[in-house]
């Protein structure tokens, strides 16, 4: 009873800290023509209740794929609907076709804002803390912690409650599946990691993880035994979640190969905007967008992806544990974000999560990544006007984490020596907290308009590198010794 009860005061608290992050400024509020990511949900709200379900991913006078056009799977057009339909019973005007674009009022913002903390709640935070509650061998005050501090990470709530976008859905339920096939529920894992990807396609980034871990345990059971009945269980679930998700968009040929062709936009280039991944700070010197065709850049981004997660990935198969999972999910996860072709700043939540996973097994290297990747987006929540709520709740964050975990104690000379990092971690902040200042007290020269911005990105894809490096170290490095079960302080 006291665990739960614990549980529910830090759930609350989380919902304080989203609810107070709510009542601020939201992306592209009152800035015409297209305002921002608020717009495009309630627009996609505003297409899908009032045009058939085979119009929804096609241009035509009625839906402007110009102006955000849907670029997300089924399940997020099916979410947009159920939204639109309260929406409808509540103010017709919210989701009237044409007139509706850019409506703004403090009534439908209460609406939309409460549409993410319902999802939160039915999703991300259950799965939260019934991950936290399975963790072993730590006490109940370290597991209401780690719990805590996984609510608390700055990252995911300013993008979701600030910015605006519904994140905790498919972030809720890759948990719900790395939930699953950690507990040996394959199947179910499996159904939940599937829903994940058929909401936003960018969770493919944890997609070789898992296909790994369940692909080793079948080769342990044994592919003539056990092992073959359970392959064929979970092509099955595959397949059958897929269909059903799809199935209205199967009627024919072109319907699909539109669906696809929204989701995997290659015209439009290498990366958008300042993202801290390698092609975009590379860029800064060569402007390999421009040098390149984009067939090249498709190549030589793969090739790239691929093999810096291939030795995680065979190590995985080979030898299969829970432990290994989530640090193989971070670190193709982590690639994917550096290397792969279009990325978002917003993708490198898809890295947080399997982080904040980690938090309790490595509390010094975890926190100081969570940090880093909140400052990643610095630009963007900016331009939302998030500066207050981001640097708030990233002391929040960092107070927790520093309350809760050794995350400077003493560490065993048998790992990696993460204190020898203290001083990297202290000239990381440092770099980090002046860029700021000078982001926000400085105007950049007028030569350089973006100087700050690509300074931000760069410092920060220099921090991943670093971490990418790490993650697949500590990987071999258990490997190596054959220590999975002992936790690094």
């Amino acid at each position: 009873m006291e665990k739960w009860y614990w549980m529910i005061v830090v759930v609350l608290m989380g919902l304080t800290v989203r609810w107070a992050v709510s009542l601020n400024s939201y992306s592209g509020a009152g800035k015409p023509p297209m305002f921002g990511d608020y717009e495009a949900q309630r627009h996609w709200q505003e297409v899908t209740y009032n045009l058939p379900i085979k119009q929804w991913y096609f241009n035509s006078s009625d839906n402007n794929l110009q102006y955000w056009g849907l670029d997300y799977p089924p399940l997020t057009a099916y979410h947009s609907f159920l939204c639109a339909y309260v929406a409808k019973f509540i103010n017709p005007d919210w989701i009237a076709l044409h007139v509706s674009r850019g409506y703004e009022s403090q009534e439908h913002k209460l609406f939309m804002r409460t549409t993410v903390l319902i999802a939160d709640l039915l999703i991300y935070i259950p799965a939260v803390v019934l991950y936290c509650c399975c963790l072993k061998e730590i006490s109940i005050k370290k597991k209401v912690a780690n719990a805590l501090c996984i609510l608390l990470y700055p990252g995911l709530i300013l993008i979701d409650y600030g910015h605006f976008q519904y994140n905790s859905v498919s972030l809720g339920f890759a948990l719900w599946g790395v939930l699953g096939v950690s507990c040996d529920w394959d199947l179910l894992g499996s159904l939940a990691f599937c829903l994940a990807i058929n909401y936003k396609q960018m969770e493919l980034y944890h997609s070789l993880p898992f296909f790994c871990f369940l692909l080793g345990k079948c080769f342990k059971k044994g592919l003539k035994g056990k092992g073959c009945v359970l392959l064929m269980k979970l092509v099955c679930i595959v397949v059958a979640s897929f269909t059903l998700c799809w199935l209205p968009f199967f009627t024919e040929w072109e319907q699909t190969l539109q669906v696809l062709r929204r989701l995997f936009p290659v015209d439009r280039g290498l990366f958008e905007d300042k993202v801290a991944n390698v092609w975009c700070s590379f860029n800064i010197f060569l402007k390999i967008k421009d040098i390149l065709p984009r067939h090249i850049q498709i190549i030589i981004s793969f090739c790239f992806t691929f093999l810096s997660l291939l030795p995680a990935c065979i190590k995985l198969t080979l030898q299969p544990s829970p432990k290994g999972f989530k640090f193989t999910l971070v670190s193709c996860a982590l690639s994917f974000f550096l290397f792969s072709f279009q990325v978002h700043e917003k993708s490198i939540l898809l890295v947080s999560l399997p982080v904040c996973l980690v938090l309790n097994e490595i509390p010094f290297m975890a926190t100081w990544f969570l940090l880093v990747s909140t400052f990643s987006m610095l630009p963007l929540l900016l331009k939302d006007e998030l500066l207050m709520p981001s640097v708030v709740t990233m002391m929040a964050f960092f107070v927790a984490c520093t309350t809760f975990f050794p995350v400077f104690g003493k560490t065993s000379e048998e790992e990696l020596k993460l204190k020898s990092f203290c001083i990297s971690f202290l000239t990381s902040v440092t770099t980090m907290l002046l860029l700021t200042l000078m982001t926000v007290t400085l105007d950049p020269p007028r030569k350089l308009p973006d100087l700050f911005s690509v300074l931000v990105c760069f410092i920060s894809c220099m921090n991943f590198l670093f971490f990418l490096v790490y993650f697949n170290i500590i990987i071999m490095w258990d490997s190596k010794h054959g220590r999975s079960q002992k936790k690094i302080n």
